[in-house]
């Protein structure tokens, strides 16, 4: 495990593999339990990078709220301290919005890669998503909440899995009202025409936390937007979906591998 220091700020990180740098940019109060599927897919040929966001698992917690801008200065920190001159950089939901707007501000991204991610933070509908970590019974219930009926029959081993990383890594509730006000006060969409840095957009078309209609708008609004919908399942397409989004995933990392960017 690595630290990186934003504005006095320690924020957490690990690194697993070699080759190119991939940067997995988590969801709004979750730990870095849910790139568990990816992880181990992209580990190995490339270099995965995992920070932990301010406020969960080992990072520091500075008092709230916080800014998109200090979320984008996390990740950059972290590809700094990393010696990192580029890398591709995967997001979930508000972890989507961070990768953009680190796209649109640094020259150090080759490639994005969202997934359950919106234009802007009021489309997406966090209450559905987080719960208290030390109240187990609201964690089982809110997991059960954003998995299929299919997936939590066809894998109770990966559901009590899920519960229990949950418990031992999400945000408290003062790291997740930190963040909310963030993602309120987030809206790319009238920057859209800076972003040319390529974009796969990979949305679960049962999402009900991020609507499937909000992912074709971002790839839309996108000049380099690709638009790669997943049939029947919800906001976590990389765990109930995980073969076909890293199959997805990792195509398109060697599509984008030789991609110039500046340092």
């Amino acid at each position: 495990m690595a630290y990186a220091v934003h504005d006095s700020v320690s924020i957490r990180y690990a690194v697993a593999g070699s080759g190119p740098a991939v940067v997995f940019v988590g969801d709004i109060g979750l730990g870095a339990w849910q790139f568990a599927w990816q992880h181990g897919a992209v580990a190995g040929p490339y270099s995965a990078i995992t920070p932990e966001p301010r406020g969960i698992g080992r990072s520091d917690a500075p008092t709230g709220p916080y800014t998109i801008n200090d979320l984008t200065g996390d990740v950059t920190a972290v590809l700094s301290d990393a010696g990192i001159r580029s890398a591709h950089l995967v997001g979930y939901g508000l972890g989507g919005l961070v990768a953009m707007a680190t796209a649109m501000d640094s020259t150090r991204v080759r490639s994005l890669a969202l997934i359950g991610t919106p234009p802007c933070g009021d489309a997406f509908e966090t209450d559905q998503l987080w719960a208290d970590p030390a109240d187990r019974t609201a964690v089982e219930a809110a997991t059960t909440a954003i998995l299929s009926d299919a997936f939590r029959r066809d894998h109770p081993d990966d559901v009590e899995r899920i519960v229990e990383w949950r418990t031992a890594e999400d945000a408290s509730p003062d790291t997740v009202a930190a963040h909310r006000a963030a993602l309120a006060d987030v809206d790319l969409s009238d920057r859209f025409h800076e972003l040319t840095t390529p974009t796969l957009v990979v949305h679960g078309t049962g999402d009900t936390i991020c609507p499937p209609d909000q992912g074709q708008r971002l790839a839309d609004g996108l000049p380099r937007g690709t638009f790669r919908p997943m049939e029947d399942v919800g906001h976590f397409a990389g765990i109930e979906a995980s073969g076909a989004l890293n199959d997805a995933l990792l195509g398109w990392l060697v599509d984008h591998a030789d991609r110039d960017v500046d340092a």
